[in-house]
């Protein structure tokens, strides 16, 4: 049986209070939170196998970068990839864990999970302002079958710096001119409407207490948290449900290679099956780190769970990586070096 995700949580909360404080062998890390379910799940079991423990901060993604920047951690996560320009900048290598999806969440009473559908365009709408009831002829078009209350739409959107949102408002952004125009795509845009919130968990939360809102979350949150998530009408016009198979189908025809990091954003993607807002995430590691030691026992982490953490993964709703893309990672890893310039980890 699955674990809930605040039961994860519990559980993750517990075994980092037994870690504490942080042992010299411990991994640090901070960032995106859209993969803290299975980094926690990992990180648990990775310390009954090893006793290495993760310390991980759910921060998002914005404040990931400043401490992998800062030097503060040894790896950021962020779901946002860095440019090829601002990663020599920093003296950083990135590479992809996991995938999932964001799906909008909804508290709409009556309303079951995958039952409400939405179209990129008019989730754009809600987001910008211009649709503010549930029975807007908008939704009601995309839901014949559905009887829609007249509440108004309360629209819940991420407070901090977050790679979710940049995903969100880059899908937001190809499907609607006027929501690129007018708010763009970012780790943090300002809003026109709604009420912020801090983290997937914040999102959640926000959704779960507030009677007529929409979110946007990880599906792992919104699945653990047993949220009312939408389906999607994607790029070939076909209404899909946010499933590992939809995931998948997007990230077919990614070419990792031709990015700077692998850093591939795989939002409405063509496919009759694909979920239109599909993403990975990151992790950024120093390419000349100070403390060796420490960043050998984050790639060994990272490497264990390439290889143990698929079937951990897939039981939350994250998509694991194809085996030739954790090759090209493996390739990546060959540029962290220490003092003498040689590979920090080898397999």
């Amino acid at each position: 049986m699955k674990q809930s995700f605040l039961a994860l949580f519990a559980a993750f909360a517990a075994t980092a209070a037994v870690t504490a404080p942080a042992t010299a062998a411990d991994i640090s890390g901070a960032g995106a939170t859209f993969p803290y379910p299975i980094y926690a799940k990992w990180a648990d079991t990775y310390k009954k196998e090893t006793n290495i423990g993760l310390n991980y901060q759910s921060i998002g993604s914005g404040g990931g970068i400043k401490q992998i920047q800062a030097n503060t951690v040894t790896f950021g996560a962020t779901d946002k990839p860095l440019s090829g320009e601002d990663l020599e900048k920093s003296g950083l290598i990135q590479f992809p864990t996991v995938m999932g999806g964001i799906v909008p969440v909804v508290n709409v009473e009556g309303i079951k999970p995958g039952e409400l559908v939405f179209d990129g365009p008019t989730l754009a709408k809600i987001y910008l302002g211009e649709i503010t009831a549930w029975n807007d002829p908008a939704i009601q078009k995309l839901n014949p079958d559905l009887k829609l209350p007249s509440d108004a739409i309360a629209a819940v959107f991420r407070s901090d710096g977050s790679g979710t949102t940049f995903v969100w408002t880059n899908y937001l952004s190809k499907v609607s001119p006027d929501f690129k125009s007018k708010i763009g795509s970012n780790t943090s845009v300002q809003f026109p409407v709604g009420l912020g919130a801090k983290g997937n968990e914040g999102v959640a939360n926000n959704v779960m207490q507030t009677k007529g809102s929409i979110g946007y979350v990880e599906y792992a949150y919104a699945k653990q948290n047993k949220l009312s998530y939408t389906k999607m009408i994607n790029k070939d016009g076909k209404a899909v449900a946010p499933v590992i198979s939809s995931f998948q189908a997007a990230a077919a025809g990614a070419d990792w290679s031709s990015a700077p990091g692998m850093g591939v954003i795989l939002t409405e993607q063509a496919g009759a099956e694909s979920w239109p807002i599909t993403n990975p995430t990151f992790i950024l590691i120093h390419k000349k780190p100070t403390d060796v030691a420490a960043v050998k026992e984050a790639l060994k982490f990272f490497n264990w769970a390439y290889a143990n953490g698929g079937e951990e993964a897939e039981a939350l709703d994250y998509v694991p990586l194809p085996d030739s893309v954790v090759a090209l990672v493996k390739k990546s890893w060959e540029g962290v070096v220490g003092e003498d310039n040689k590979p920090v980890f080898s397999n």
